[in-house]
């Protein structure tokens, strides 16, 4: 029976019978390459920040939240030098956070219930709340297009429209209850898509209308938690529960295929990017360390590195212009900087 199935169905025919302990064992002979990229690590400053996301800003330097410390950082690539930012407001907890054209980083305050600016050349700070004081849980940032920044709720249950030149935020719920919007990206149309990691669906809004469409996976169990937008406008995935890498079509609202990740079924894939030639790279969480995981979209095949801290939960990535990866270590107060040398 076993033979006639994937590789993928194998290990979830045997995780029915055998412990998962083997099929942890079972899982490591899969054909996966070693990948071999430098991984370079930089201790945060701060200890127990807790850098939760990374960021590029316009002159490549690589930008974190420090969750627990309060603070935003910015390290200097070139040099290895760090800056810290201490933020206004005590327990903001900063989450994602993303970039301008003009360099101001702007943070998710999950913690302080507000969306944040931060001026890099002067140190301000600005907060941004809903104007009717509703309680709002800001989780993942992302700008569209016309500069629009759309955002993430996890436990509030909202996708969020924030229009930094007035300073609008307009807010719409989720249709289904405890969905926990996680990533976001914008499609190449502005359109906004994103996670629901309390489900097994994504769901798009409507910039103009913000009317949101939900696509159910067709695996029941499937929990989607971070999402990357590929050059021919389709997304990639990490199935955190399920140990998938899936393939989503947005123009027909279907699933192209999954794939099992190298680690297995419990290996958690978590923070996911696509570098400009059209490799997809995740983390996978579950695993210890923690891996680095290079999926080939050409040939469909994987490589994989241990990350030489652990990783601590790489919980989310970013690919730069210049054929670089920039990660957070949450669990190990650590950033790093993977040089793919394209």
């Amino acid at each position: 029976m076993l033979k006639r199935l994937s590789w993928g169905k194998k290990m979830r025919r045997l995780a029915e019978i055998l412990p998962l302990s083997i099929i942890t064992v079972l899982a490591a002979f899969a054909a996966v390459d070693t990948l071999n990229a430098p991984i370079k690590e930089y201790n945060v400053p701060t200890p127990n920040s807790r850098p939760h996301d990374p960021a590029v800003a316009p002159d490549g330097s690589l930008w974190y939240t420090g969750q627990v410390a309060n603070k935003l950082g910015r390290l200097d690539v070139k040099t290895g030098a760090f800056r810290e930012y201490p933020l206004k407001t005590p327990h903001s907890g900063p989450h994602g956070l993303v970039a301008d054209d003009q360099g101001n980083i702007w943070f998710a305050a999950i913690w302080g219930g507000y969306v944040g600016k931060l001026d890099p050349k002067t140190g301000r700070i600005s907060e941004y709340r809903p104007a009717n004081k509703t309680q709002i849980d800001p989780h993942t940032p992302v700008f569209d297009q016309k500069g629009i920044l759309w955002f993430t709720n996890e436990e509030t249950n909202y996708i969020g429209r924030l229009d930094p030149a007035t300073g609008k935020m307009d807010l719409k719920h989720v249709p289904t209850p405890h969905a926990v919007p996680y990533g976001i990206v914008v499609t190449k149309s502005g359109v906004p898509f994103f996670c629901e990691f309390g489900t097994n669906k994504l769901a798009s809004i409507d910039p103009k209308t913000m009317e949101i469409r939900e696509y159910a996976l067709p695996a029941s169990d499937a929990r989607p938690r971070r999402l990357a937008l590929a050059d021919d406008g389709t997304i990639y995935y990490t199935d955190f529960a399920r140990g998938d890498l899936g393939h989503f079509d947005p123009a027909s609202g279907k699933l192209l295929k999954e794939w099992p990740s190298p680690g297995g079924a419990q290996s958690h894939p978590y923070g996911i990017a696509i570098t400009h030639d059209g490799e997809v790279w995740y983390s996978e969480s579950g695993v210890k360390p923690n891996t680095l995981v290079r999926f080939d979209p050409k040939s469909q095949s994987f490589s994989s590195e241990a990350i030489p801290s652990g990783g601590g939960v790489v919980r989310n990535m970013v690919a730069t212009a210049d054929g670089k990866l920039y990660l957070a270590c949450s669990g190990v107060n650590k950033v790093a900087v993977v040089d793919l040398g394209k």
